[in-house]
């Protein structure tokens, strides 16, 4: 048999150190997983950590076989998958597995399919995992907004407060959710990719747009992140748009644009496409699969651009 051992109560360090030797470690994917006190090692390891004036790593190895079963430790146990026997602020356990990892993948031992998209994916989680061990959010912006306590950090801790020493069910958790964020941070990945290299810049009387022929559909909100004003995205298989504008911001008098007249001349060049103006005036849509009743342009994106360009 395989084991984890991490500590209790883990944290996301704890938590995306199991979760990227099971995903990309060969063999560990079935592996248990046990809970020790924080710094501790399991019962019977023949690693025996002395805390003195400093702390001293335990092992080089990361790998240690006791009663015929091999274990990992990570996150705790003062190993090489620890941590806390440095004050190195650029280092958590989970970069010291990430950084494992990619070696035993180089050895033929790991995961070897995947993308560069992929690993720069991780890579970031890794980053922001780590400023998150060193309790650098406090340097975010607006660090003390409501909406920070609306994040996975924020999730995770009121998750131990709603169901306390349930060390297993904030694992499950949190291997769910990096399932999911990786696979988000691969999308936004190839959105900076799609607004560096295929955009096509315009300007209206609103300020700067960039217009898309892409499924990608994250280019949208990236891009008005970004500073851009109007943006548009033409799916190129099915032939649906999406235009948005910067949306106005709550309670000030920023309203921002208005769609109408772009709606009006769209429905005049092109009437058998099916346009939707959404209440707002700010998002102009043609076609969607939640309505496969609607129909799509044949306007080019070229063609759409130059109607936003000259309203």
């Amino acid at each position: 048999m395989k084991y984890l051992v991490t500590h209790t109560s883990p944290d996301w360090d704890a938590i995306g150190s199991v979760w990227l030797i099971k995903k990309y470690l060969s063999g560990w994917q079935e592996a248990g997983v046990k809970f020790v006190p924080a710094g501790q090692r399991v019962a019977n390891s023949k690693y025996k950590i002395v805390v003195g004036e400093e702390l001293r790593q335990v092992t080089d190895d990361v790998i240690e076989n006791i009663g015929g079963d091999e274990y990992l430790h990570v996150d705790t146990g003062l190993g090489p998958l620890d941590h806390h026997q440095t004050n190195d602020m650029h280092v958590c356990g989970m970069s010291r597995v990430w950084e494992y990892i990619q070696k035993e993948i180089e050895r033929g031992k790991g995961s070897s399919e995947m993308t560069a998209e992929h690993v720069e994916a991780v890579s970031r989680i890794v980053k922001i995992i780590v400023q998150i061990d060193h309790f650098q959010e406090v340097f975010w912006g607006d660090p003390v907004a409501d909406y920070q306590e609306f994040s996975l950090n924020g999730t995770l801790d009121g998750l131990k407060l709603a169901k306390p020493n349930a060390d297993e069910t904030y694992l499950a958790y949190g291997i769910e959710s990096l399932n999911a964020l990786v696979h988000e941070f691969e999308n936004r990945i190839w959105a900076e990719k799609e607004i560096e290299k295929k955009g096509t810049g315009f300007t209206t009387r609103w300020g700067k747009g960039i217009g898309f022929e892409t499924i990608n559909d994250a280019v949208l909100k990236l891009s008005q992140k970004m500073g851009y004003e109007i943006v548009v995205r033409k799916d190129p298989h099915k032939g649906y748009v999406r235009i948005k504008l910067r949306p106005a911001k709550v309670d000030t008098e920023q309203k921002g644009g208005d769609l109408t007249l772009a709606y009006e001349n769209l429905r005049k060049i092109d009437p058998d496409a099916t346009w939707f103006l959404h209440i707002s005036k700010k998002m102009l849509l043609n076609g969607t699969p939640k309505n496969p009743d609607m129909v799509p342009t044949k306007l080019s994106l070229k063609e759409i651009i130059k109607v936003l360009s000259g309203v």
